[in-house]
C-alpha cells in the first residue's frame, strides 16, 4: 500500500448529504480514480452546416490575404528596408500626418515611430516639419523617392496571387458578387 492509498483506507466514511456540495467536500468524498466506472466518451455534436462551411471559407481567405509572407520578403528585399518601415511609407502616401497619427496607424509605440522615421529621413525618402497649427507637432511627409518606394511596396502587395489568378471569368464574377454581398 503506498502512502496515498494508506490515507485513503484512513479516511473515514463521510456521509453524502443531498443537493450540491462545495468543491472541497466533493473532493474528499470521491473514491479513488481506480475505483470509478470508465466514463462514457464525450461525443460532441458538429456544428450546424453553415458554421463549418463559413469557417472553412474564412479560414481559406484568412490565409490567401495574411499569410502571404513571400510578398512581406519581397518588398523588404525590393525597397531594401523592412518591413515595418515599407509600411510607414504606404500609410504616408495617402498624405502628410502628424507623428501621433502615423504611430496610430502603424499600432506601434512613439518611440518605435521616432526610430523608424528616423531612418527613413536619413534615407531621403520622408520630411519633417513643423505642424503650422501646433509647433510642438511634427509632420511628417513624403518626398518624392518616398512617394516612389511606397508605390513600389503597392504593387507588390496589390497583386494578386496566383491561385485568384487562375480562376476564369465566370468564378472571379462570382466571387466578387459573392464578396459585394459581404
Amino acid at each position: 500500500m503506498n502512502a496515498k492509498q494508506s490515507t485513503t483506507a484512513l479516511r473515514p466514511a463521510v456521509p453524502q448529504p443531498a443537493g450540491p456540495q462545495p468543491a472541497a467536500e466533493r473532493a474528499v468524498a470521491e473514491p479513488p480514480v481506480a475505483e470509478r466506472p470508465a466514463a462514457e466518451p464525450h461525443v460532441a455534436e458538429p456544428p450546424a452546416a453553415e458554421q463549418v462551411t463559413a469557417s472553412a471559407v474564412f479560414e481559406v481567405m484568412r490565409r490567401l490575404v495574411l499569410e502571404q509572407e513571400d510578398r512581406r520578403s519581397e518588398v523588404s528585399e525590393a525597397l531594401g528596408m523592412s518591413f515595418s518601415r515599407s509600411r510607414a511609407l504606404r500609410r504616408l502616401a495617402a498624405g502628410p500626418k502628424r507623428m501621433s497619427e502615423l504611430t496610430a496607424t502603424l499600432s506601434t509605440d512613439k518611440p518605435y515611430t521616432t526610430l523608424i522615421v528616423d531612418d527613413l529621413e536619413r534615407r531621403g525618402l520622408v520630411r519633417r516639419s513643423v505642424d503650422p497649427d501646433d509647433r510642438r507637432c511634427k509632420i511628417v511627409t513624403l518626398t518624392e523617392a518616398g512617394a516612389d518606394a511606397a508605390a513600389r511596396a503597392a504593387a507588390i502587395l496589390g497583386r494578386p496571387p496566383k491561385s485568384l489568378l487562375a480562376l476564369d471569368e465566370d468564378e472571379l464574377t462570382t466571387l466578387e458578387r459573392l464578396l459585394a454581398k459581404l
